[in-house]
């Protein structure tokens, strides 16, 4: 069984208009909420034994802040090709992952880490799939057991396990 965390970088800091998208910061709520969100997942055994993120700095920070939460110690890679990247690209990604990773993380940015949980979100609660459908603010977390049995076929979906937002942890 693969689960797959796609998870979008808490919340950035637009304080400094001199700065380019790609090394905009966390601002001091996305720095609150990343552990939160970290701690939440450790405690439903969700822990990544991969992580691919974006090479952003707001998603370097957000890793950051949550891999203390997670025992072990994943195989994580800051990836350029998913700053902004298609949920098409995204998805060839994710195939590329080890097959010894029974747990990845994907670190991103919307539009398409949104489009991409809602698309491949295809069972479990409705109550949440309607919520990822409708929303995926900064800092979510959709846990999906992805049907197949290999990374390659992720496109395939599967079931949603949790959809964690930092607002629904205080």
């Amino acid at each position: 069984m693969h689960r797959l965390l796609l998870a979008r970088h808490a919340k950035s800091s637009w304080g400094d208009p001199s700065l380019a998208d790609h090394d905009r910061p966390l601002n001091g709520r996305g720095r609150r909420a990343a552990p939160l969100v970290a701690a939440a997942l450790a405690e439903r055994g969700f822990a990544p034994d991969a992580v691919y993120s974006s090479s952003s700095q707001r998603t370097r920070e957000t890793w950051e802040l949550m891999a203390p939460h997670f025992c072990g110690h994943p195989h994580v890679e800051f990836l350029s090709e998913l700053y902004l990247a298609s949920p098409r690209a995204v998805l060839r990604t994710i195939a590329s992952a080890p097959p010894t990773a029974n747990t990845l993380m994907v670190l991103g940015h919307n539009p398409s880490t949104h489009a991409l949980a809602a698309y491949l979100a295809r069972t479990g609660n409705p109550t949440q799939r309607d919520r990822i459908i409708r929303s995926f603010p900064t800092g979510a977390v959709a846990v999906i057991k992805l049907a197949g049995d290999d990374w390659g076929d992720a496109e395939a979906g599967g079931e949603l396990l949790d959809y964690i937002r930092p607002k629904m942890l205080g």
